[in-house]
């Protein structure tokens, strides 16, 4: 297997998510109700008893770097709103954490996702449709997913760890 700097896998990550955005909104999204005219802004994403996206170590390395283009007010802030999901939903890096459920700290109302442009598969394939058939297929955001495993899989010389957004995120805060 070929290996790849940090940067490298960045930059086909971040064009395997446009083109897995793409993909989405050509296909699929027309279907779904438009978020702009959504009378709960961010309820999707704020909803404690939905939200379990995980990322993995090179996801939470690209999300930092988007994070990195705010005020450093701003990041404090957003790393008070990480710490505070992971003690408010006792979030952890082990055990079956894909039981555990959270508000997303990377919304703000009245400003949506700060990471947009950046966020994991999992919300790019989200929207809110009216009819079952209409959703974009499971099987997507699982290949999608593979190709990120194999991206970390070449950076890091090891299987990824599957984590929730904020404990990743966290990590990748300590290290900074």
């Amino acid at each position: 297997m070929k290996t790849l700097s940090e940067k490298q896998a960045l930059i086909k990550l971040r064009a395997l998510k446009n083109d897995f955005r793409t993909l989405i909104k050509q296909t699929y999204e027309h279907r779904a109700k438009d978020c702009g005219t959504c009378e709960t802004k961010g309820a999707c994403c704020l909803d404690a008893h939905f939200v379990n996206v995980h990322i993995t170590q090179l996801e939470a390395g690209l999300i930092r770097r988007e994070l990195e283009k705010l005020s450093p007010a701003k990041q404090s802030e957003i790393d008070a709103r990480i710490a505070e999901a992971i003690e408010k939903y006792e979030l952890k890096p082990d055990g079956d954490t894909f039981a555990k459920t959270f508000a997303c700290p990377l919304f703000e109302k009245g400003a949506g996702c700060l990471v947009h442009a950046v966020k994991p598969v999992p919300c790019i394939q989200h929207a809110c449709y009216e009819r079952r058939e209409d959703l974009p297929p499971d099987e997507l955001q699982t290949a999608t997913e593979q190709k990120i495993e194999r991206l970390n899989e070449q950076t890091y010389k090891k299987h990824p760890r599957w984590l929730p957004l904020p404990i990743w995120l966290q990590s990748q805060n300590r290290e900074r």
